[in-house]
């Protein structure tokens, strides 16, 4: 039941519980959407999830789309919606906001294999919302690099009207302009290109985003999403599959979706499906990629047409005889999987998850901990971290060690407003959340190094903590270290190379994987920032974290300061009195500085 009106049958939780059941062989990550949608069923209308969901509004959608024809073919046929498509569209359009009966849903990602009707049903999107949206005078747009690729969207909604005499009552196809009207509505659906005039400034309802693997940057998205700040609805629909470069936009994004699908990052405002076989990085085992029985995971569409799986059954076989780059093209655009080497990895994100707790700081009180300092050039995120470690008892009856760690980070308004345009990591939220301290106002761009030691005084007063000691980066630090000796704790310059850092990310690593470390599971800057890190390596095969090549918006600076703290501790075991001035003239001597 919904507002009162007589039972419908809800296809999209219908589908979510047989998905989550097992009923239906699905991956990983299409399983988390499922669950998602039945999750935040259980929570709908309350003080901390103000969103309800309405099949019936849901299922609009769905039969729109099934009053829709198919011109494409040796003759017209009507559509007919799998039920995993029913569910993304479903989801999409089901949820809606109890403070202004607005649709939840403003962003959308969907990556599955190529030719499983991703852009057909972004062509269902954009003539439901043009000719039967409630909007009028709105702005729709298909979007992509190329202008031939920004229209096959656009092509798909022209093909539905022309074949259909009842559309074609609602809509003008202008196919020599790639401008469609709604006679009714006003609004207008028009291809765009970054190579034919896409831009800032665009206020749209709609736009659908084709291949963002093709994309080298965040700019198109960015200018879309914007400029719909204030729109009280619209949907930004970006439509991919997998691609081989690791240090692209299309794999940021992908990052992020992931996290948010695995509880890691928050974005009610987001929908999101994955349909990709199981690589190993979400806790169950490895697919095989050459079992056809899990294909289907990828290809919902294909695995539904016989004729079409005995293709893929062909270019499966090419793909292991070839080798090389025909296996590398049937793994991400046949299975939907990015090619990647894991080795680099700092921590699984599954093992991480697992270290998730409810304790925050009020909860050491009164105890002594390490500090780590990481201090950024310029304006971007500065960090300080605390470690604190308790000894507990093993189910073998072996004393072992838990280590809880704390951050918080700051950062200048002006520079967070720059970050908020640029990056995808939601700055604002995280404000919000309390996890970032944001200092002076919209002109303001430098930290302000003095202000964040007097906060760090003000925790250890308010918590009646004793520091143990400081580990700190000597980058930036000259102008603080007699406010640091100020805390009466020895203070350790600890040098960002692989021989000075090796031995506490090493051991990081372990208790990332032993479960003996512990982290606040609200902390999602500090979650952000471990899964952004990278393993890099000396000749001498010693370690520590950096961020991705060519991942300039991946921050890992609460890292940074955690292994910083840490590697205060360990230095601290094996104590040894260090002249910080000593010291740090050694590291600018080595640094050509003195």
């Amino acid at each position: 039941m919904s507002n009162g009106y007589a039972p419908i049958y809800d296809r999209v939780t219908a589908y979510a519980h047989k998905v989550v059941a097992g009923q239906i062989t699905a991956g990983d990550l299409h399983v988390l959407a499922c669950k998602r949608h039945l999750n935040d069923l259980k929570r709908q209308r309350t003080e901390d999830f103000p969103y309800y969901y309405d099949p019936i509004r849901a299922m609009e959608i769905v039969d729109y789309a099934e009053t829709l024809t198919i011109a494409e073919g040796a003759e017209p046929k009507p559509v007919r919606l799998l039920d995993s498509q029913a569910f993304d569209l479903g989801c999409t359009f089901g949820w809606f906001k109890v403070s202004n009966n607005k649709r939840r849903f403003r962003r959308r990602y969907k990556s599955m294999a190529r030719q499983n009707g991703k852009t057909f049903e972004n062509g269902i999107i954009g003539t439901y919302i043009a000719g039967f949206g409630g909007y009028y005078h709105g702005k729709l747009f298909t979007v992509a690099t190329k202008k031939r690729q920004a229209r096959l969207a656009w092509e798909e909604m022209s093909k539905f009207i022309t074949i259909d005499p009842d559309l074609k009552e609602y809509f003008d196809v202008k196919d020599y302009k790639s401008v469609i009207e709604a006679l009714d509505t006003y609004c207008t659906i028009e291809a765009l290109s970054k190579e034919a005039g896409l831009d800032d400034g665009f206020r749209s309802i709609y736009a659908s985003v084709d291949e963002i693997h093709q994309h080298k940057d965040n700019k198109i998205y960015k200018a879309l999403y914007n400029g719909t700040r204030a729109l009280d609805e619209t949907l930004v629909s970006m439509i991919t599959t997998r691609g081989d470069n690791l240090n692209s936009f299309c794999k940021e994004m992908d990052d992020y979706a992931v996290n948010i699908l695995k509880g890691l990052s928050t974005a009610e405002d987001f929908f999101i499906d994955i349909y990709s076989l199981n690589d190993g990085t979400t806790g169950s085992p490895v697919d095989d990629i050459w079992d056809p029985k899990n294909w289907v995971k990828a290809n919902p569409f294909i695995a539904s047409n016989p004729e079409k799986f005995e293709t893929l059954k062909t270019d499966a076989q090419t793909a292991k005889d070839m080798g090389g780059s025909e296996l590398r093209d049937f793994l991400t655009k046949s299975l939907n999987m990015w090619v990647q080497n894991t080795d680099d990895m700092f921590i699984h994100a599954e093992k991480w998850q697992k270290c998730g707790g409810k304790r925050t700081l009020e909860d050491m009180r009164g105890r002594s901990c390490y500090v780590g300092l990481d201090l950024s050039s310029g304006g971007d995120l500065t960090t300080y971290a605390l470690e604190f470690s308790e000894e507990y008892t093993s189910e073998t009856g072996e004393t072992k060690e838990k280590n809880y760690f704390y951050s918080h980070s700051f950062m200048p308004r002006g520079r967070l407003q720059e970050h908020i345009e640029t990056d995808l990591a939601p700055y604002d939220l995280w404000e919000q959340m309390e996890l970032i301290t944001v200092t002076g106002g919209s002109g303001d761009f430098k930290n302000d190094y003095k202000f964040i030691i007097r906060d760090l005084k003000r925790i250890k007063e308010e918590y009646d903590l004793t520091f143990s000691g400081i580990g700190i980066d000597p980058h930036n630090a000259d102008g603080v270290l007699s406010d640091l000796e100020a805390f009466g704790c020895p203070v350790v310059i600890i040098t960002q190379s692989c021989k000075s850092l090796n031995d506490a990310t090493v051991d990081m690593r372990l208790l990332v994987k032993s479960e003996d470390l512990e982290y606040n599971e609200n902390n999602e800057l500090l979650t952000w920032s471990f899964l952004n890190a990278r393993i890099v390596r000396n000749s001498f095969d010693e370690i520590k974290v950096d961020k991705k090549p060519g991942a300039k918006f991946k921050r890992i600076d609460p890292v940074d300061a955690c292994i910083d703290a840490h590697a205060c501790k360990l230095k601290n075991k094996n104590v040894e009195v260090v002249d910080v001035d000593s010291e740090l003239d050694k590291y600018l001597k080595s640094m050509g500085w003195k």
